[in-house]
């Protein structure tokens, strides 16, 4: 499974290497340099694998790379190279000839994007957070394979995602094709035969064919293209979990396969002039405007006006049109705000007392005491939010019913709710805020977890002691069922609190903690929603 978690598929890739390892021999392929750029490269140091997993979506530099191969063939040694199909036509060619001792893997491609605007899109990670990124992986399966995470890591320590539809290099590369390489909109080494011994892709459409195998962690899709090919693969079966399935099953789900990109018709010199002179962002939301003939105008159109059909089913499906649910509804957000999917929907059964002197800050749309699988439920949800207290709702979130959620006079709850996926609490969240609560991003909460920063106003006698202290929750931390995070402690990111424990102490980013009092029993753990 950790082969599965890093790769961006299945895994497949670092299959195939592990044999060729095995035998002595070397394995090349993408890797990223310390600027992050990305070159070619081969070994036969096993630890070099987790350098050459993982797609890289942008040119590599294959200088010197062919020589290499070459020259390793001669001496007789095993090879082992992937690259893009273009690349490894290029490599074959160079050869001149095929070599018995060298296995080709290609890779189905849609098609390689600029390392000029790559760099940029990086760059304004510092313009935004002020830090430059060190570390870069895409397809980061914690937020699900389906999602497209780009992960970055920057130098002060902080991780940022961007899915699909967050990342800006993403829009650009998928949704307008503007900056991959101009043969790529003529690509010469689609459809079939393949130039290549073994071909790789993502099985998209698998959930289709097999629910054993869709775990939204990505699945490997591998053709065999030759009989040198289909002996390699014999040697790699035994540590496979693999099914055969029908030619035509795998054509839907990757057109990539048989058809080249398409030029949307964009003015790309332009594009590149003002990459050089404006934020990255604005870059791509001027250019993902084209075309704008009618067709697209209306779709446009459409597109602006879904968000304000798809809040009212939400409104009309959560209040369920109750008296109760509506008026106060109403009574604490204005239609404008809710319109534009910002504010609090409340279900029925909620019982609300928020004091004339509280604050209310919502950018988001908020869900109170949600009963999606039971909705004849009448189990009450209640939420208090005192006098001179706040409580800031910065992104979408979903609390389910039965939560008691109390902001005490003066103090200041924060729920940054989703960024990427989701966030939310199931059933019976209890969270009591004396002084400030900030729970991060993309927090996940299971059955009946309690968050407090206090005492409940109980002193003891013993230095130090303090009735209230913050509690920070970092992003994407997974508190599961029936836990309990007690007053000062801070949760990393990525941590997860197991089932029935208590968190009394900090607990570190990417810890995995049980207990009573809760310890760190594992770290750098992932996980995936």
């Amino acid at each position: 499974m950790e082969v599965v978690f890093d790769s961006t598929s299945g895994g497949l890739f670092s299959a195939l290497a592990d044999i060729m390892y095995a035998k002595g021999g070397y394995v090349g392929g993408a890797v990223f340099n310390d600027d992050l750029s990305v070159s070619q490269f081969i070994s036969n140091d096993k630890h070099d694998l987790p350098r050459l997993r993982s797609s890289k979506y942008l040119q590599s530099n294959a200088e010197g790379f062919y020589k290499k191969v070459k020259a390793l063939l001669v001496k007789g040694e095993q090879v082992l190279v992937c690259g893009t199909p273009c690349q490894m036509a290029a490599m074959r060619a160079y050869l001149g000839r095929d070599y018995p001792n060298l296995i080709i893997a290609d890779f189905v491609c849609l098609g390689i994007n600029s390392p000029k605007v790559w760099r940029k899109y990086l760059d304004s990670y510092e313009a935004r957070y002020g830090s430059p990124v060190v570390y870069a992986k895409a397809k980061s399966k914690e937020y699900g394979w389906r999602n497209l995470t780009q992960k970055v890591v920057l130098a002060d320590g902080r991780e940022l995602f961007e899915t699909k539809d967050t990342s800006k290099f993403t829009q650009g590369y998928i949704g307008t094709h503007m900056y991959t390489r101009p043969s790529c909109y003529a690509c010469q080494f689609k459809g079939f035969p393949r130039i290549s011994d073994i071909t790789l892709a993502d099985f998209w459409g698998i959930e289709n064919y097999s629910s054993e195998l869709e775990k939204n962690l990505g699945t490997s899709l591998v053709m065999v293209n030759s009989q040198k090919g289909m002996a390699y693969f014999e040697e790699v079966k035994k540590k496979l979990h693999f099914i055969e399935m029908p030619f035509e099953s795998i054509l839907k789900g990757n057109p990539a396969l048989t058809t080249p990109l398409k030029f949307y018709g964009g003015d790309r010199e332009a594009f590149f002039r003002d990459l050089d002179l404006l934020p990255f962002g604005e870059v791509i939301d001027k250019y993902s405007n084209y075309p704008t003939g009618r067709t697209q105008q209306i779709k446009k159109f459409v597109k602006n006006c879904l968000p304000a059909l798809r809040f009212l089913k939400t409104f009309i499906v959560k209040t369920r049109c109750s008296p109760k649910a509506v008026y106060q509804t109403l009574k604490y957000n204005s239609w404008s705000h809710l319109l534009h999917k910002k504010g609090i929907i409340f279900t029925p059964n909620c019982v609300v007392n928020i004091d004339s002197g509280a604050r209310l800050e919502v950018d988001g749309l908020v869900v109170f005491g949600d009963k999606s699988h039971f909705p004849g439920s009448s189990l009450e949800s209640r939420l208090y939010v005192g006098k001179n207290s706040t409580f800031s709702m910065l992104g979408d979130l979903i609390v389910m019913y039965g939560a008691d959620i109390e902001v005490l006079p003066g103090g200041h709850l924060i729920f940054r709710g989703k960024k990427n996926l989701g966030s939310g609490a199931n059933i019976g969240l209890t969270v009591i805020c004396g002084d400030k609560i900030d729970i991060g991003h993309d927090v996940m909460m299971g059955r009946h977890v309690l968050i407090r920063d206090n005492n409940g106003g109980h002193y003891l006698n013993r230095r130090g002691y303090k009735n209230t202290r913050p509690v920070i929750i970092g992003t994407k931390v997974w508190l599961c069922e029936s836990c309990t995070v007690m007053p000062g402690v801070k949760m990393g990111d990525g941590a997860i609190l197991g089932a029935k424990s208590v968190a009394m102490k900090n607990i570190p980013a990417h810890a995995m903690a049980y207990g009573m009092p809760a310890e760190a029993v594992d770290t750098d753990v992932l996980w995936k929603y």
